[in-house]
């Protein structure tokens, strides 16, 4: 069974500085029947004006994942760690016993727009901890490459939760297949783009939980990017 959510029944906020929509509850959203899917508890699509960003913030046993799609995500830590997240590169933080950091746009000209991503982990009390990996354009088209996944498989960021994360970049008329062992979930978000996912339309925004259904084609009508949760 798949089903579908259109992106306009997501809670969306504009604060001027952050245009945000929320797949599940989050912040002043709150909608008891979207308030997590498995272990995928927070999907967020934001777009960060320039030189505008999160201030430094605290988390607590959380796997947070940062996938941008346009622009740069300039990230500090109380880890220590500094970096630029730019488009094909997947960073996780896991929040652990506790970790404070900033997130902003690292430019003063031009927007940001990415997903983040929160996990529920396997356990608390993990201790905190940062990765990030670039995977080469040619990996993420027209195929479903995998970018997080519990034992960083295939040069993955790890994640400390039984879920795997793939992307694919897909031209018009491009194609990709999954298949969802037994017993698992599938949740499928639309980045960007107009595809079909086993016959049924999709639009930029819009997501699909994916149930009892093993098989699974992504089939874009136009350029798309599509992340595919596969989840205990």
């Amino acid at each position: 069974m798949i089903t579908p959510r259109p992106a306009t029944t997501r809670g969306h906020f504009d604060f001027g500085w952050l245009d945000t929509c929320h797949t599940f509850s989050f912040g002043d959203y709150h909608d008891p029947d979207q308030m997590q899917f498995r272990a995928l508890r927070v999907l967020n699509e934001d777009r960060v004006q320039p030189g505008q960003g999160f201030g430094t913030h605290g988390h607590r046993d959380m796997e947070i994942l940062t996938w941008v799609l346009e622009g740069a995500l300039e990230h500090r830590d109380s880890l220590g760690t500094h970096g630029v997240i730019r488009p094909g590169e997947a960073q996780v933080m896991s929040a652990g016993t506790g970790i404070r950091h900033s997130e902003f746009n690292a430019s003063n000209e031009e927007p940001v727009h990415f997903l983040q991503i929160w996990l529920l982990p396997e356990k608390p009390g993990l201790a905190p901890r940062y990765d990030q990996v670039t995977f080469p354009e040619a990996d993420l088209q027209n195929r479903l490459r995998l970018i997080a996944s519990p034992d960083g498989a295939e040069g993955s960021v790890k994640v400390f939760q039984d879920v795997r994360v793939f992307v694919a970049r897909l031209e018009a008329g491009g194609e990709a297949q999954a298949v969802l062992d037994p017993g698992r979930f599938g949740f499928l978000q639309v980045a960007r783009g107009s595809l079909m996912l086993n016959g049924q339309r999709l639009q930029a925004g819009d997501s699909a939980r994916i149930e009892g259904e093993p098989h699974l084609t992504v089939h874009a009508e136009s350029p798309s990017e599509v992340l595919l949760f596969d989840l205990a």
